[in-house]
């Protein structure tokens, strides 16, 4: 069975950038409200290694295969300040 629920004392500029939020969405602010708390309350699962690798290779983002030249850059950086 579906609950009320109420939130008191809510700022107006808070408020408004609800309702400019649900606008942007064309929700009502009560959809708005349900979609956001229904978002932050799904269980997300873990990601596995492979997942997390795929994301990274389709983010671009370059990994080192030996952490030896990265971490020696890092030392003569800190040194020459």
């Amino acid at each position: 069975m579906p609950v009320n629920l109420s939130i008191k004392n809510v700022p107006d500029d808070v408020a408004q950038r609800l309702r400019e939020r649900a606008e942007r969405n064309h929700r009502s602010l009560q959809g708005e409200l349900l979609s956001i708390i229904e978002e932050a309350v799904a269980t997300r699962r873990q990601l596995d290694v492979t997942e997390i690798r795929e994301k990274v290779r389709k983010l671009g983002i370059r990994t080192f295969d030996d952490s030896t030249d990265l971490i020696r850059a890092d030392r003569d950086r800190d040194y020459r300040r």
